[in-house]
């Protein structure tokens, strides 16, 4: 895409005399509504208007009533809503060029030079024919004299932007697509109900899940509840796959566990390319083993449900997105497609990422299964995440613990609160250490535990259920070993500990460092250590993301939809929503984005009475404008605990109440610590199993690295580190780095990437704010995006179109 400079324009201003219509084609999958409505909103706020398409292109090619004005309230109350609320069909018709010609006619009409097509690999080669043809169908109508020359003159070119919906995460170029996660999210509530039963009956259970040539929700759903095998169409087993699958199930059991979890996709094939099928496999583990066997196929119901957190964001990052490359589009700029490349959003060519998908599928047919996996991935397949979670689920399930001890103690502790997916980390942790050779040793209560003896050996079979276990099995304390610092070099001596694997929040953090400090007064502290954030605050240095802040993330997401629902009757109530995070806002930010807050009030961007006064006067506002057209009216802002000290959550409530009387009624919610329990989401599951498998990996390299004379001896800066997610893989940074980046008082780190979503929640609440588009930023390909500043209360702010997620 070329460089387009616009420096100077007012983004307000971009879309006047421009029509953007949007359509959702081809599989429902959660998350589109969130794309809709960010679409909708952001190109009402450049000026443009806006267009729904129902039906998907059937209703582009009906024209009439399926063709409608888009309005800023009729988009309201979408964001929880699964599916897509103005429809979608399969549409042979327009696979035609008469069909084409109807659907050209009917956008000319409108004035409607730019298309947003949500939808699969199909859905976008159709709109990208339609674009192609675009100059023909307007001199065919012409010639027919349906519109004038004028007419076809202001309608000359179309622009066309694609943004991927489909649960099966099967589109070559992104590494989500809108609706995945969602679809994680049933698929593992399943399995979490199935897991009970089968423990019960000691049962074997066999579970179906979508994915005709993709691989991706089983895969996944494997790795999130410790599946004893899985069947993908990228990799089909091994000749003698059955003996195999058998013995394993068997040792399983021999181990004392008492459910078999076998996970298939519906494309599953083996080498000669003939289906595996849910009942040829319950009758070879029934027949062979004797086990009680049952297969489920969940069907739609991946498809059904309210989208998770992760596609509300991904939805509404790609719908602003999609808007700005429409608008900044010339007729030279080819068909583009929003994509997510690790935590950016990128816009990439469209027809280059569809024929990569559709090469991908004739690998796989001609039986290249290895290109097939890389291909999945071919701009960033290093870091792509189908490859790491093929590569970690065959070390964690397909390998055998060796015969041989490496003589290495590895001590896993858990310090800080505690949040979901830790113990999933523990897992991966433990099994990974197991197989490399190494001793594995639990420290219960953190660091207190270390100084106190409370270590024991921990075992391949006591950690076999903990992936989808909440809260800390080791248990865990925010205790500092700082005034320990002599008990806890005397228990590593004593029980020989060689490595430290710490998982926790900001006080593993801290407490690692004064580990290091320490190493000049205690030789034994002289040990490789790295810390795994875990934390729903998700404010350790080193990582964007920490485990748990998804899980949180989703309750607090829930939990704002059932406050909305209550107000379902009341029509005009304004909520106030207490947060979690410390001093660190990314809680109250993103669950404000993902549940449609009008407001997120944080420490990190400061706000005094006048911009509580701005936001009461738009909650009366909106309120009564809602309100006379009969829609619904529930206004919510998110506070985070610690985001002002005087204007607390109490203060907000009374000055609303005061200033709403005879508007609006006001009601607060403290969410406090339902945001720490829970079971972990998928994301957390496999995000925790990757860190923890991770660690150990590094740790088992360091080891090397630091033997001299018979003893392990480490006192670099490198031998401690924190493992953490930064834009597009995991990568370690020593402590000793990570201690300038911090801010000690307030627990966060001093760059937080995540204010940069915060401009898209105020301009999707409707906030007057402007936006400065002059700047530029390449993308993964040769595509150009965009960045903008926000401008609140004369203060100004660089930010990005395209954030991490």
């Amino acid at each position: 895409m070329a460089n387009i400079n616009t420096a100077g324009v007012d983004p307000t201003k971009m879309g006047v005399g421009r029509a953007i219509a949007v359509l959702t084609s081809g599989g429902d999958a959660q998350g589109m509504n969130a794309a809709v409505r960010a679409t909708v909103r952001v190109g009402l706020y450049t000026g443009a208007k806006v267009f729904f398409v129902h039906e998907g292109y059937q209703g582009l090619v009906d024209g009439g009533d399926h063709i409608r004005p888009a309005t800023w309230e009729s988009v309201s109350m979408m964001l929880q809503l699964g599916g897509t609320v103005i429809g979608s069909a399969r549409c042979k018709d327009f696979q035609t060029r008469e069909g084409r010609l109807k659907a050209a006619f009917n956008l000319v009409k409108l004035g409607v030079t730019n298309l947003c097509v949500i939808g699969g690999d199909g859905s976008l080669t159709g709109a990208n024919i339609f674009r192609t043809e675009w100059s023909d169908l307007l001199k065919d109508l012409i010639s027919k004299g349906k519109i004038t020359k004028e007419e076809a003159k202001t309608s000359s070119h179309l622009n066309i932007v694609g943004m991927v919906g489909s649960i099966d995460n099967d589109f070559c170029g992104t590494d989500m697509t809108i609706g995945t996660d969602s679809a994680l999210h049933r698929i593992i509530e399943v399995v979490d109900s199935i897991t009970t039963t089968a423990q019960s009956h000691q049962r074997a259970f066999i579970l179906e899940v979508m994915g005709r040539h993709c691989g991706y929700l089983a895969l996944v759903t494997a790795l999130a509840c410790g599946a004893d095998w899985v069947f993908i169409p990228e990799m089909p087993p091994d000749d003698g796959w059955e003996d195999h699958l058998c013995r394993r199930l068997t040792e399983t059991r021999k181990a004392g566990s008492r459910l078999n979890v076998i996970i298939v996709a519906e494309g599953a094939i083996n080498k000669e390319g003939k289906p595996i099928t849910c009942d040829q496999l319950k009758d070879l583990v029934t027949k062979r083993l004797g086990y009680d066997t049952r297969a489920t196929t969940l069907g739609h119901v991946q498809r059904g449900g309210t989208p998770s957190a992760f596609d509300r964001v991904l939805g509404s990052r790609m719908g602003v997105e999609a808007v700005m490359a429409l608008l900044e589009a010339t007729p030279e700029t080819p068909a583009c497609v929003v994509s997510l490349s690790g935590n950016q959003a990128v816009r990439l060519p469209l027809m280059e990422c569809v024929q990569v998908t559709k090469e991908t599928k004739d690998a796989m047919n001609e039986g290249r299964f290895d290109d097939a996996v890389k291909l999945r991935g071919r701009y960033v397949w290093k870091y792509h995440t189908f490859f790491n979670n093929w590569n970690t689920y065959k070390l964690l399930a397909h390998v055998r613990p060796p015969e041989t001890k490496s003589n290495i103690n590895v001590a896993i502790l858990n310090v800080g609160a505690p949040c979901a997916g830790m113990n999933a980390a523990v897992r991966a942790a433990v099994r990974i250490g197991i197989i490399q050779g190494h001793n594995m040793l639990a420290v219960h209560d953190g660091f207190e535990g270390l100084a106190e003896e409370k270590i024991e050996p921990i075992t391949w079979n006591t950690v076999g259920d903990w992936t989808g276990k909440g809260g800390s099995e080791l248990g865990t304390k925010r205790v500092l070993p700082g005034k320990y610092m002599e008990e806890i070099s005397l228990n590593i001596a004593k029980y020989n500990i060689h490595a430290l694997v710490i998982i926790g929040g900001f006080e593993a953090f801290s407490g690692a460092l004064e580990m290091v400090q320490g190493r000049g007064k205690y030789e034994e502290l002289c040990i490789p250590m790295v810390i795994i954030p875990a934390t729903v605050s998700n404010n350790v240095p080193g990582s964007d993301f920490s485990i748990g802040a998804d899980t949180a993330l989703n309750t607090i997401t829930t939990t704002c939809d059932r406050i909305k629902q209550s107000a379902a009757g009341t029509k005009r109530r304004v909520f106030i929503i207490e947060t979690m995070g410390g001093y660190c806002g990314y809680l109250a930010t993103v669950a404000g984005l993902s549940a449609g807050a009008d407001a997120a009030y944080i420490y990190e961007e400061r706000f005094g009475i006048r911009d509580l006064e701005v936001t009461n006067n738009s909650n009366v506002m909106r309120i009564t404008d809602i309100t006379q057209i009969k829609h619904l009216s529930t206004n919510m802002s998110c506070r985070n605990e610690n985001c002002n000290s005087n204007y607390t959550t109490d203060f907000i409530f009374n000055l609303y109440s005061e200033e709403g009387k005879g508007v609006f009624d006001c009601r607060k919610n403290v969410l406090g610590h339902m945001q720490q329990g829970g079971t972990p989401t998928p994301f957390d599951r496999n995000f925790a199993t990757k860190m923890g498998a991770k660690a150990v990996l590094w740790l088992t390299e360091k080891l090397k690295e630091c033997y001299r004379h018979g003893r392990i001896f480490a006192n670099t800066l490198d031998s401690a580190c924190v493992l953490g997610m930064r834009k597009r893989g995991l990568v370690l940074q020593p402590l000793a780095e990570l201690k300038e980046e911090t801010d000690f008082e307030h627990r966060i780190p001093k760059n937080q990437w995540w204010l940069k979503l915060r401009p898209i929640m105020k301009i999707l609440a409707k906030y007057q704010i402007s936006l400065d588009t002059s700047e530029h930023r390449k993308s993964l390909l040769t595509s150009t995006g965009k960045r903008c500043r926000c401008k609140m209360n004369g203060e100004t702010e660089a930010v990005s179109l395209s954030h991490p997620t």
